[in-house]
């Protein structure tokens, strides 16, 4: 399914689970990253991966662009988020 909206394409996952790690990193084509406010969902069955392993699987993706309004909308929340950055407090006093 290829439309202006959406493009379906193959993807690469990476899942380690493992005493260093545990991660999964979803890798799409070079041409085809997605942008502001762009979702994209993974294809296929959920992926279980033992304590202690890391695997790669081949499945596919599907790319949704998001319109100008939804970057519109992405870029004002996101200015807002930042916020939330700022709560961090660093303190050389031992809390009780």
């Amino acid at each position: 399914m290829t439309d202006a909206k959406r493009v379906r394409i193959p993807c690469t996952i990476r899942i380690s689970h493992t005493w260093e790690s545990l991660e999964a990193h979803v890798e799409l084509p070079g041409n085809s990253q997605p942008e502001m406010g762009d979702r994209v969902t993974v294809h296929g069955a959920p992926v279980q991966v033992p304590f202690g392993e890391t695997i790669t699987i081949q499945r596919e993706a599907t790319i949704r662009r998001a319109n100008p309004l939804e970057k519109l909308w992405i870029r004002i929340r996101s200015m807002f988020e930042l916020d939330e950055l700022y709560e961090v407090n660093f303190t050389t006093e031992i809390l009780r």
